[in-house]
C-alpha cells in the first residue's frame, strides 16, 4: 500500500525550505490553503516587519524571485494575492489523490512499528455510563480508528477502578442493604441503585465510614473473600458499560485491573522507588512535596493506615504501560487536570516515560449536569434510546413507503451518527450540551448530513451504471472537489499528531459541504462522454472518501436514508 501522505508531505517540506532560505527565519508560516488552493502563506507579514518593507512587496518578490525553484522541488506554481502566497500542486498531486480516493481503504498508511497504548473510559464502575462519560468513549475511539487508519500498532485499555472507596461502598451496600436485582434491571443500574442507596445511608450514619475503611483494608490486604465480593459486583458492572459500548461502536482490546498492580507487587516497587525521592515525605502518610514544580497541595500516595491510593497504583499501571510501548495516551475529564500534571511530574522524577493526556470538557443535557452520588443523571443507554426514537420519527416522515424494519435499521445508524458526531466535533477543551435537535437535523453541521452525502453519492453511482475512471479536471468545483478528497490522508495525520479528532469532524462535514455544492452547480448524470466519467469519477471518489470519514469516526456509512 502506497502511504497517501508522503507526496504531499515532499511538497510541503520542499515549500517550506524555500521559504525559510527566502526569509532568513525559522519562523515558517505555511498552512492548509482553503478550496483555492494547495497550500498558502503569510510568510510576507512577518518578513515585512524585519525588514520595513509593505508586505506585498515581499510576496511579489518572493514569486519573480523563487518560482522557478518551487517549481522545480515542489512540482507547485506560487502566485501572490496582495501579501499572501498561494501555492498550487500540478496536475498530478490532484490526479494520483483521485485514483487513490477511489480504491478501498483510502487514506490508510503503511503498518508502522511503533506500538501505541490508548486508555479511555475508565469510568468508575459504580453505575452506568452516563452522558457525561461518553464524551470520554467517543473522543478515545475516534482517536483510536485513526491510529489505526494510520497503521500504528495500537491496543486500546480501560482501567477498572476496583479497589477505590466508591466500590468500597458499592460492596458495603451489598453487605448491608436491600440488594435484590429487580426484574429486568441492568447489571450496572442495579449496582447505581444500590450505590446511591448506600450514600443516603452514610449521610445519615457517620459510624458507616469505618465500615468501609476495613473494606479497603481488606481488599489491598489480599482477603480472599472480600476480593471476591470486589470483583463479582465490578465484573457485573462491567457487563452492564459492554451493552452500551457496543451500541456506542466503542470497543477495548483489554480491561486492566488496578487491583493487578497490588497482586503482583508492582505498586510496592513503585512505591519503593518514591521513598527514596527527595520530594518525598513521610510523615504519618506518604506523600510527594511537588512544590517546585508548582503545585501546591502534596501528592499523596500511602495513607496513614498503610495502604496505598490510587495514585500509587495508577504510577505502577503507567510504569508498566512505559516499558511496553512507545506513546502513551491517557483521555481524561478536565477534573482530572491536576492529578494528571502530578502524574506526569512524578514519572518524570522516577525517570519513566511520561502519558500523553488528552484532557475533555463535559458534555450535558439542557437539563443540567450529572451526579452519580446523588442520583441525578441521564444514562448513556437512555440517551441511545431516546436519540433511536427521535431518528424514527425523523426517518418515517422523510422515507414513509420504507418497510418498518428498514426505518429501524436506518434510525439506529442515524442516532448513532447524530450522538458520536455531535460530542467529537468539538474541540475537546470546550464544554458542550448535547441537544438531538440539533444533532438529528439532516440539514446543518451533524452526522446525519453527512451520511446522507454519502448516500447521495451512492444513489448517483447506482443510476450512472458502468463508466470509464477519469481524472482529469476542468472546473473549479471539480478541483475544489478534488482538492477535499485529497485532504483526507493529512487530516488523519493531523489527528493522531495532534490528538485532535474534531479535525476528523470538521473535514468529514466540509467534505459533505464541498460534494453538495459539486452535485448542485455541475450536471452529473445528465453530462456525456469524458465529462460525465470525470465527473462520475470524483462522484465515486467522494463517496468513498465520505465512507472512509465516516468509518474513522465511528459512524456508520449508509447507502439509503
Amino acid at each position: 500500500m502506497e502511504d497517501e501522505t508522503s507526496d504531499f508531505k515532499k511538497r510541503y517540506d520542499a515549500i517550506f525550505k524555500v521559504l525559510q532560505e527566502s526569509s532568513g527565519s525559522n519562523e515558517i508560516q505555511l498552512v492548509d490553503g482553503g478550496e483555492h488552493a494547495d497550500l498558502s502563506s503569510t510568510q510576507a507579514f512577518i518578513v515585512a516587519k524585519e525588514k520595513k518593507i509593505p508586505p506585498a512587496t515581499w510576496a511579489q518578490d518572493f514569486v519573480s524571485t523563487y518560482s522557478r525553484a518551487i517549481s522545480e522541488t515542489a512540482s507547485a506554481t506560487v502566485k501572490a494575492a496582495g501579501p499572501y502566497l498561494n501555492f498550487y500542486f500540478d496536475d498530478s498531486y490532484l490526479a494520483n489523490a483521485l485514483s487513490n480516493a477511489t480504491q478501498p481503504g483510502y487514506g490508510s498508511s503503511l503498518k508502522k512499528t511503533i506500538r501505541v497504548v490508548l486508555e479511555h473510559t475508565s469510568a468508575n464502575p459504580n453505575g452506568p455510563l452516563h452522558v457525561g462519560h461518553i464524551r470520554n468513549s467517543i473522543i478515545g475511539d475516534t482517536l483510536a480508528r485513526a491510529f489505526r487508519k494510520a497503521g500504528y500498532r495500537l491496543e486500546v485499555q480501560y482501567y477498572v477502578n476496583d479497589m477505590g472507596r466508591q466500590i468500597a461502598i458499592v460492596i458495603w451496600g451489598f453487605d448491608h442493604l436491600d440488594s435484590a436485582q429487580a426484574e429486568g434491571e441492568k447489571e450496572d443500574a442495579h449496582i447505581a441503585r444500590i450505590y446511591i442507596a448506600a450514600n443516603r445511608a452514610i449521610e445519615k450514619d457517620a459510624a458507616i465510614t469505618g465500615q468501609v475503611d476495613t473494606l479497603m483494608q481488606l481488599v489491598e490486604g489480599g482477603d480472599p473473600a472480600t476480593v471476591k465480593k470486589f470483583r463479582k459486583e465490578v465484573s457485573r458492572c462491567l457487563d452492564g458499560f459492554a451493552v452500551t459500548l457496543k451500541n456506542l461502536n466503542v470497543a477495548h482490546n483489554r480491561f486492566v485491573w488496578e487491583s493487578d498492580f497490588i497482586r503482583n507487587g508492582d505498586t510496592k516497587r513503585v512505591i519503593s522507588r518514591i521513598k527514596k525521592l527527595p520530594q518525598a515525605k513521610e510523615e504519618g502518610t506518604l506523600a510527594l512535596d511537588l512544590s517546585e514544580f508548582g503545585f501546591e497541595n502534596k501528592y499523596v500516595i500511602r495513607r496513614t493506615d498503610g495502604t496505598s491510593v490510587y495514585a500509587a497504583r495508577d504510577l505502577a499501571f503507567h510504569a508498566w504501560k512505559a516499558a511496553n510501548f512507545d506513546r502513551i495516551i491517557d483521555v481524561l475529564g478536565a477534573d482530572h487536570k491536576l492529578i494528571g500534571a502530578q502524574l506526569q511530574c512524578t514519572l518524570k522524577l522516577l525517570g519513566e516515560r511520561t502519558p500523553e493526556i488528552v484532557y475533555f470538557e463535559f458534555v450535558s443535557l439542557p437539563e443540567g449536569s450529572m451526579s452519580t452520588r446523588a442520583g441525578k443523571f441521564v444514562s448513556a443507554d437512555d440517551l441511545i434510546t431516546e436519540v433511536t426514537k427521535h431518528a424514527f420519527h425523523e426517518v418515517t416522515m422523510r422515507r414513509p413507503e420504507l418497510e418498518e424494519s428498514t426505518r429501524k435499521s436506518i434510525a439506529s445508524s442515524v442516532a448513532l451518527a447524530a450522538i458520536r458526531y455531535d460530542i467529537v466535533k468539538v474541540s475537546p477543551e470546550t464544554r458542550t450540551v448535547f441537544d438531538w435537535n440539533d444533532a438529528l437535523n439532516f440539514e446543518r453541521q451533524s452526522g446525519p448530513y453527512i451520511q446522507y452525502a454519502h448516500a447521495r453519492a451512492c444513489s448517483i453511482l447506482e443510476k450512472a451504471g458502468t463508466f470509464t475512471e477519469c481524472c482529469e479536471l476542468e472546473t473549479d468545483y471539480e478541483i475544489a472537489l478534488a482538492r477535499q478528497i485529497a485532504k483526507f490522508p493529512i487530516v488523519i495525520g493531523k489527528v493522531i499528531t495532534e490528538l485532535r479528532p474534531h479535525f476528523l469532524a470538521t473535514y468529514a462535514r466540509e467534505l459533505a459541504d464541498t460534494f453538495n455544492s459539486f452535485y448542485h452547480f455541475e450536471p452529473v448524470l445528465k453530462s456525456e462522454g469524458a465529462v460525465r466519467d470525470r465527473r462520475l469519477t470524483l462522484v465515486k471518489a467522494a463517496q468513498n472518501t465520505l465512507k472512509e470519514s465516516l468509518e474513522t469516526l465511528g459512524i456508520d456509512a449508509i447507502s439509503t436514508m
